[in-house]
């Protein structure tokens, strides 16, 4: 007989956190309202969200964090204009400039923050770079008022992917109060979810008015009616636009969520300051600078050192922990370049990187046995 193995409950990496509560939503929706597409709950999720973000902002929801990206960056460029944008992302974040018909310039990260490296980013500016995406990695935003200036030196316009970052604090505000234009991603595993999701936040109402716009293929101001419960039979559309508005059932879902973040917020932060405690003399692991008494961590990433990552995540997942790797450089991709720079920093990064398990679902003892093969792998393996 083979030998008896032991079994391990699995640790996902993250999950959705969804329950009794989203699916009377979803029921009251679907049975006693009627209406699925974008009506009255579309309209009162982005009230609550202003209400909850603060600030002098308009909100206005799409179905993706992508489709949000894609709006922002069609409201405040042009084709053929440059973006430039830390490579230290999703794909998703490319694919919205180049959407747009604009150029990602990739840019170089800070090796202790892993967000933009502003003078690398001064090396790359043209008489064609029009604007600058921030990615708000892991939930932190690094010094925001750095990064204003400097766009403000160059006349850019801002964008900041918050997808990452929704609740977190900057400068005793929550991100999206302040700012150029803050996109933020609701799909099933991020700070809160709408199933899928996201919005555009602003306190430019031309930008805004673009994006109310766009996401209804471009009909002017049919927001307005579909929140009334009508719809635009004779209109006007001057820009191009698609089919990215958010529908009533997602947005029941994230009404929810929005009640329920609290308990979110305080569960990812408390996770991620265990995971600082228990990892924090671990040999070979540095752990990423962030304030999680400010920032909701999305993912929590750590670097492990002298080419063990892979061997851990093979060792990990053996006992029934899954890690993950954010993210592949977007750069080494053929259609953004291939490799056709070099992003010294960020490369290394790669090499190193692994997120390890987080969202509010996860138990103490699950937390505590993530923490012990890690110390455990990298002790044993010097």
């Amino acid at each position: 007989m083979p030998p008896e193995q032991k079994v391990f409950n699995k640790i996902r990496l993250s999950r959705s956190i969804v329950g009794i509560k989203e699916a009377a939503a979803l029921r009251r929706v679907i049975i006693k309202d009627g209406f699925l597409g974008m009506g009255q709950d579309v309209a009162y999720f982005e009230k609550e969200l202003t209400d909850f973000i603060g600030g002098d902002i308009e909100v206005s929801c799409v179905n993706s964090g992508t489709a949000a990206l894609h709006l922002a960056v069609m409201a405040v460029v042009k084709s053929g204009d440059e973006v430039l944008v830390p490579g230290l992302t999703f794909l998703a974040t490319f694919q919205a400039i180049t959407a747009a018909g604009a150029v990602a310039v990739a840019c170089d990260i800070d090796p202790k923050t892993l967000l933009l490296d502003l003078k690398d980013a001064q090396k790359r500016l043209t008489p064609r770079t029009k604007a600058l995406m921030l990615v708000h990695y892991s939930g932190g935003v690094g010094d925001l008022k750095a990064f204003y200036a400097f766009a403000k030196k160059h006349g850019l316009r801002i964008i900041e992917d918050a997808a990452h970052a929704f609740g977190t604090v900057y400068d005793g505000k929550r991100i999206g109060s302040c700012g150029d234009i803050i996109c933020f991603s609701f799909d099933g595993i991020k700070n809160i979810t709408s199933g899928e999701g996201g919005a555009v936040v602003t306190r430019d109402r031309q930008v805004a008015q673009f994006v109310k716009d766009a996401r209804m293929l471009g009909i002017h101001k049919d927001s307005e009616k579909r929140f009334q419960g009508q719809r635009s039979w004779e209109f006007e559309v001057t820009h191009q636009g698609y089919r990215y508005h958010l529908s009533n059932l997602l947005a029941a879902i994230g009404r929810v969520q929005l009640q329920r973040f609290p308990v979110f917020c305080q569960r990812r932060r408390k996770i991620a300051r265990r995971y600082m405690r228990l990892l924090g003399d671990c040999p070979g692991v540095e752990l990423i600078d962030r304030d999680y008494e400010t920032v909701v961590p999305h993912i929590f990433p750590v670097l492990i050192k002298a080419a063990k990552r892979d061997a851990l995540r093979d060792y990990m997942l053996q006992l029934g922990i899954e890690t993950g790797i954010h993210y592949y450089p977007s750069h080494w991709l053929d259609f953004f370049g291939g490799r056709s720079v070099s992003l010294p920093v960020l490369e290394k990064v790669y090499k190193e990187i692994l997120s390890l398990p987080i969202h509010p679902g996860i138990s103490s003892e699950d937390q505590t046995r993530v923490s012990v093969a890690i110390y455990n792998f990298m002790s044993e393996n010097k």
